[in-house]
């Protein structure tokens, strides 16, 4: 258990538990459960906790105490699911978690594209036995001309339908459950942070540096148990990465300021339709006429005709972080071009 001022992770496994966060501060697990395009909690969105009973509805919003106190064991990270819980939610929801080592593989495509060379955060190792691995290049990262640790810190980066979000942050392998020491993490994000702790000495510039590095990174999932799981591996990152450079827990409304970020910038959509799951569907208006009442039944066109832009359901908002006042709030339909 964490120390009543402290936040972390479990280290010898895979499962992080709400109770960490709700014993710690209450509020953070509140935050978490945000959804700020409906003003409310993000939903289910899996039939997978019905058998619960109350507030484990597929449409039912997740709250805290639903998941926290005994209930803090009910939202497991895939690999602790039961294998037929994973059978069916590949069969239904396309769900397929990716190896550490093929989103190593990937995110260092990404960087290589960036740097101008390869080799940058790691070396990908291929075993004779077939196993896969890396090897971590120590050295302080050296940036290209005309590029700084600054411009690759803001550089946007998204991971679709994401899951716990193994590309962005990589504390445990979500295949096998390994936890991964934080000097040999590949996610997205932890490369970032990595760079921050390289550049910044004070605790002050860290968190600057470190809280443009959460608003710069994005992802979005259709069930809300992996959302839930998601934000809380970005969190608990966070504390990882501070601690390790501080040697002590960070302040709690520096906690609070990114589980806002990570509210915001990890959300639930339906990556199809850029709408809320399930928002789409039948929409029914009664009109006064002369000759009495007409009740109009309007179906959704863009579920009818595949426009993006024409569904009739909720389009999920994200946030600029560099905008203000009401222009932060962007649909994320309209960001996509074409």
């Amino acid at each position: 258990m964490p120390k009543a001022n402290a936040i972390s992770g479990n280290n010898l496994g895979v499962d992080i538990r709400e109770n960490d966060l709700a014993d710690y501060a209450p509020e953070l697990l509140d935050i978490l459960l945000r959804d700020h395009t409906t003003g409310r909690n993000i939903f289910w969105a899996t039939h997978d906790y019905e058998e619960l009973g109350e507030g484990y509805g597929y449409a039912d919003e997740i709250m805290s105490h639903l998941v926290s106190g005994s209930r803090s064991d009910v939202v497991l990270p895939r690999v602790l699911k039961s294998r037929l819980s994973q059978q069916a939610r590949a069969k239904e929801m396309a769900e397929v978690f990716t190896p550490s080592w093929i989103c190593n593989a990937q995110n260092n495509l990404v960087d290589s594209a960036w740097f101008g060379r390869e080799g940058v955060f790691n070396v990908e190792v291929d075993a004779p036995d077939g196993s896969h691995s890396w090897t971590v290049n120590k050295e302080p990262v050296n940036f290209p001309e005309g590029k700084t640790w600054r411009s690759y810190v803001n550089e946007n980066r998204l991971e679709i339908t994401c899951g716990e979000a193994p590309y962005l942050v990589s504390r445990y392998d979500a295949t096998t459950g390994r936890f991964i020491p934080i000097e040999e993490r590949i996610g997205l994000l932890d490369r970032k942070l990595r760079v921050v702790s390289e550049n910044c000495e004070t605790s002050a510039e860290w968190l600057k540096a470190a809280q443009s590095a959460y608003q710069s990174i994005y992802g979005y999932d259709w069930q809300g148990d992996n959302l839930l799981l998601a934000r809380m591996n970005l969190l608990h990152t966070f504390t990882d990465y501070y601690k390790a450079k501080f040697e002590r827990e960070p302040l709690l409304k520096s906690v609070k300021y990114i589980a806002y970020i990570i509210s915001w910038n990890i959300w639930q959509m339906d990556g199809l339709k850029c709408v809320v799951p399930d928002s789409c569907g039948e929409r029914r208006e009664v009109e006064e006429e002369l000759f009495g009442t007409v009740e109009r039944i309007e179906h959704c066109q863009g579920c009818r005709t595949d426009e993006l832009r024409a569904h009739n359901g909720t389009y999920a908002l994200v946030k600029d972080w560099s905008a203000k006042g009401e222009k932060q709030k962007i649909r994320f339909v309209d960001l996509i071009k074409g």
